[in-house]
């Protein structure tokens, strides 16, 4: 089979995508050769893989937390294309019967998540929709169906909120989201920072102006912002090699000054 005769009927496989793109620094299958292109560029500026890697890393240990917490059910929101350390797999080893919504805009990861669905229980679903029209995910049939908004749920945006620029207002979509959970539901939160690398951060998003979605770098200040009304837990909004590793080496891997991280219990 050709890259052609896969393409999903809608998608420009000429055009770089975002997730196509994380998909491949990954080592996954699930790329065109456009996405391979300028994911190489993204690669010669700097440990891509590896910063894909710790962001990855960070979802297991920050689902695991919650759902040790008592948080039994979750909202993954910008899923990428299925790879390791999926939301459902982690939180069940902690709830077996956790409800699990995937949500995600891009028809080739649509086709993806239902593939890994198939056959799976009826807790687990994926919802094509945008975050940038959080009402539309919030009252999905299917959403609702799963989640229970009364009860404290688990929002998950993991790498996925820089891909919206400030006119289309990143916040005020978690803000959304956020006041439509329960007190004590958790957000986990991933954002890509330049804070120690401005130029090499000029250069990746001038790759991504050719793809399908901007990239939009942001600081310590805007990042913690989006988590105003939550009690943030130790460490903070931080680095991502700096929260909660489970291993010594997990400190010394490349890459991990391009992420802050957090997870906060809403109030």
């Amino acid at each position: 089979m050709t890259e052609r005769t896969r393409v999903p009927q809608g998608i420009n496989p000429n055009v770089p995508n975002a997730a196509r793109m994380y998909d491949y620094y990954l080592g996954g299958k699930d790329n065109f050769a456009a996405d391979r292109e300028a994911a190489e560029k993204i690669m010669a500026l700097g440990p891509s893989r590896e910063i894909c890697l710790a962001n990855r890393r960070f979802l297991g240990r920050a689902v695991r937390y919650v759902a040790e917490q008592g948080i039994r059910q979750f909202l993954d929101l910008g899923t990428g294309l299925p790879n390791q350390n999926n939301v459902h797999e982690v939180a069940r080893q902690v709830h077996p019967d956790a409800p699990v919504v995937y949500v995600d805009y891009d028809p080739v990861v649509i086709v993806h998540a239902r593939a890994l669905l198939a056959g799976t229980d009826e807790n687990t679903t994926i919802v094509h929709a945008d975050i940038r029209e959080p009402e539309t995910i919030l009252d999905h049939p299917d959403t609702l169906r799963l989640i229970d908004f009364s009860r404290p749920v688990a929002v998950v945006f993991l790498g996925v909120l820089h891909c919206l620029t400030d006119e289309e207002d990143p916040w005020r979509v978690v803000r959304t989201f956020a006041d439509r959970m329960a007190p004590g539901s958790a957000l986990i939160l991933s954002h890509l920072t330049d804070d120690e690398h401005p130029e090499v951060g000029v250069a990746a998003r001038e790759v991504y102006e050719q793809a399908d979605a901007p990239l939009r770098h942001r600081g310590h200040a805007a990042v913690s912002r989006m988590f105003d009304g939550f009690d943030v837990v130790h460490p903070g909004v931080t680095h991502v090699d700096a929260w909660r590793p489970e291993e010594p080496w997990e400190t010394a891997l490349a890459g991990g000054e391009w992420w802050y991280v957090g997870v906060g219990h809403k109030r």
